[in-house]
């Protein structure tokens, strides 16, 4: 099984190649802003896409998903203040959770969960 990171690159590649085939566009991958790194910023029907990554080898602690606490959406959504302030945009928001779950044999199940949470909820 990959290592740690490995896993971590491999689930965003993932992530991205998911995205892009969904008609998305890439703006950004691995954007930072203080403690916060954003995964992928992405763009669709006027909206930007805020998307956090998370892969997992298996589900003893949870599903991949539930690693996204409240902690993490406040860093997220500070980055994302920046970065929409950055980018002068005026459309919509949204922040979403990938998560790729691996099993023994390298296979994955990869779910989008859009609109994972709204900044007013944290």
């Amino acid at each position: 099984m990959a290592t740690h990171n490995d896993l971590g690159r491999r689930g965003e590649a993932l992530a991205k190649a998911h995205l892009e085939a969904s008609g998305y566009e890439i703006m950004d991958e691995n954007w930072t802003f203080g403690k916060a790194e954003v995964d992928l910023i992405a763009y669709k029907d006027r909206n930007i896409i805020f998307v956090e990554v998370k892969a997992r080898s298996g589900t003893g602690f949870g599903q991949p998903e539930d690693f996204v606490d409240a902690r993490k959406q406040r860093l997220l959504v500070e980055a994302a203040d920046e970065y929409i302030y950055l980018m002068n945009h005026q459309g919509e928001v949204r922040f979403d959770i990938i998560s790729v779950l691996f099993d023994r044999n390298n296979n994955y199940k990869l779910k989008h969960i859009e609109d994972a949470f709204w900044p007013s909820a944290i």
